[in-house]
């Protein structure tokens, strides 16, 4: 039986930790490339591999000088090498009792020279190795086996960093989440006395203006609801749009219809679009008649937005840029800004208004 094969009663807790960590089957980073050609010059070997032990098989984070990714974990050196804290060398395997039936070493690889040091957490368990390699035997100093141990050590505090950093990102995310989730109740919250406030007034005016105003604020709490839904770093911008208008019909008592184009937006562009469309569903459902129509439309990274209702046309002399304009469509042309894009306005074949913002998308990488 070979050390290997032995599997200590603290595997499990081993195997968790590797899972905590979130290493395997990631990307290559040349920060752990950088630390692998390090040893290979230091040592003078033609291979260095950081590697990590999963439960049936050695995963190589990083290798130089060999191109396999991976190997089984049962013909490995460094699934022995994790057994023990302490360096595990084989200055020459071929004569090495502990490796002499290794396929490694007796097979056409012809490993001759191994020294790997475990790579341990702070709570004591051992995820894998950086170990040196070469197929001439050669003997390895007191300074070198500290120097292994120190670039060990920098692997470690490279790995450390990274999950510190993920979990940073995920409270800042959840932080954000719930400063979210509390503007949207803040916004929803200001709605209801809006409306309240309109009920209790006669003037037929000013309970138009603060009902409108309480269907605006609402509309940009379903925005944000929306929005933090996604959780992406990409969202389908039609899928957004039929949920976001969902809510908008039942605010504005109107009827409105989403059609258009399939495809991904970055979540950045998510937020300016729904707001986009608030803001012109509202105006459409406030001066327009009939059905609103609301398409989104995609050519290569080309983007467009279109609102329309069956209400009357514009004027032959509108401007939807003009500072003249109303509130809402000064907000439409912020929003329009944010996204780099240009609002132009139309007239639908079957008569009515029709507003556009074009935009473009860069195709994420």
């Amino acid at each position: 039986m070979t050390d290997a094969s032995i599997i200590p009663p603290s595997e499990p807790q081993r195997l968790a930790a590797v899972r905590r960590y979130d290493i395997l089957d990631t990307p290559p980073d040349g920060a752990f490339d950088r630390i692998t050609a390090l040893a290979a010059r230091r040592f003078g070997v033609p291979i260095s591999i950081i590697s990590i032990v999963d439960q049936d098989r050695i995963w190589f984070k990083s290798h130089y000088g060999v191109s396999v990714k991976q190997i089984g974990r049962d013909p490995g050196l460094c699934a022995s090498a994790i057994l023990s804290n302490d360096l595990h060398i084989l200055t020459d395997a071929s004569i090495d009792p502990r490796s002499l039936a290794n396929p490694l070493v007796a097979g056409e690889f012809g490993l001759r020279f191994y020294a790997g040091v475990p790579l341990t957490t702070d709570d004591g368990h051992n995820l894998g190795t950086l170990c040196i390699i070469d197929k001439k035997a050669r003997s390895i100093d007191q300074s070198q086996i500290e120097d292994l141990k120190d670039l060990a050590a920098i692997v470690i505090d490279q790995m450390e960093m990274q999950i510190s950093a993920r979990r940073a990102v995920s409270q800042a995310e959840l932080m954000a989440r719930e400063i979210d989730h509390r503007v949207m109740n803040s916004l929803q919250f200001v709605s209801g006395l809006l409306s309240m406030q309109s009920r209790a007034l006669t003037d037929a005016d000013t309970v138009g203006h603060l009902q409108l105003a309480a269907n605006r604020v609402a509309a940009v709490a379903q925005v944000h609801r929306h929005f933090y839904a996604e959780g992406v770093d990409q969202a389908s911008c039609i899928t957004f749009l039929r949920r976001l208008c969902a809510d908008l019909e039942s605010i504005l008592g109107r009827k409105i219809q989403v059609s258009g184009d399939e495809g991904v937006i970055p979540t950045t562009s998510v937020q300016p679009i729904g707001l986009l469309v608030n803001e012109l569903v509202t105006n459409a459902a406030k001066h327009g008649q009939g059905l609103i129509e609301v398409r989104y439309e995609i050519e290569a990274n080309r983007h467009a937005l279109i609102v329309s209702d069956e209400g009357r046309d514009f004027p032959k002399d509108f401007d939807p840029t003009a500072a003249s304009q109303s509130l809402g469509m000064r907000v439409v042309t912020s929003l329009t800004t944010q996204l780099g894009g240009v609002l132009t306005s139309g007239h639908r074949p079957d008569g009515g208004t029709c507003l556009k913002v074009s935009f473009q998308v860069q195709p994420q990488v």
